[in-house]
């Protein structure tokens, strides 16, 4: 074990920020930092990265299961029908986070993704531009923005998204893989970085 890792219940070590609370151990070892193509779950995970802004994963990781009931399970076209009944029933729903600004960014940004997915194919296609090459990468967990992610943020805003700031787009990168941000000595890091190299990256001009 290094300074940044922690040994789990099973003894392995981990990033040790999973360490934080017992939750954190399976999304950590089953989700954070696999490479994801799934437009639904990519969509989903930028907005719950919205949602989180100013708050810990924690919260927002306690809360997902009301989230995707509330937001339809984050089904873009669905989400992107919402109209100002839907907003004032999400301000009700206590199950999720109450935030009127938060809430209508994930309804635009709906609206936007179509748009985005009818010129670009898919958000995957899209995304997955971004994905930063390996060479000159800053050591995992050591920075909160990357060249890309600023790229990906500015582009993102100038289609009209909001919630989408450089920090909250290089949480959503680590999160769907395109970076592997697991630190030396993880035990997940080995398998994420096979899983990357056997993904298929989706085609794009």
């Amino acid at each position: 074990m290094n300074d940044q890792t922690t040994i789990g219940p099973d003894g392995q070590p981990r990033c040790r920020w999973c360490s934080a609370t017992p939750e954190y151990v399976a999304y950590h070892d089953e989700e954070w930092g696999f490479p994801v193509a799934d437009d639904r779950r990519l969509f989903e995970k930028l907005s719950l990265e919205g949602f989180q802004s100013g708050l810990s994963w924690r919260t927002i990781l306690a809360k997902r299961d009301n989230f995707r009931s509330a937001f339809r399970d984050f089904e873009i076209g669905a989400v992107a029908r919402f109209d100002e009944r839907d907003v004032q029933r999400l301000l009700g729903d206590a199950g999720i986070v109450r935030h009127r600004g938060k809430i209508e960014a994930v309804i635009n940004n709906a609206g936007r993704a179509l748009e985005l997915i009818e010129r670009e194919g898919s958000l995957s296609a899209f995304f997955w531009r971004f994905e930063p090459a390996a060479a000159g990468r800053a050591p995992p967990q050591t920075v909160s923005t990357s060249p890309e992610s600023v790229a990906l943020s500015r582009a993102l805003k100038k289609m009209g998204w909001r919630f989408v700031g450089p920090t909250t787009v290089y949480a959503f990168m680590q999160a769907m893989g395109l970076v592997n941000d697991h630190v030396e000595g993880c035990m997940i890091r080995g398998p994420v970085e096979a899983a990357r190299s056997n993904f298929q990256r989706p085609a794009f001009e």
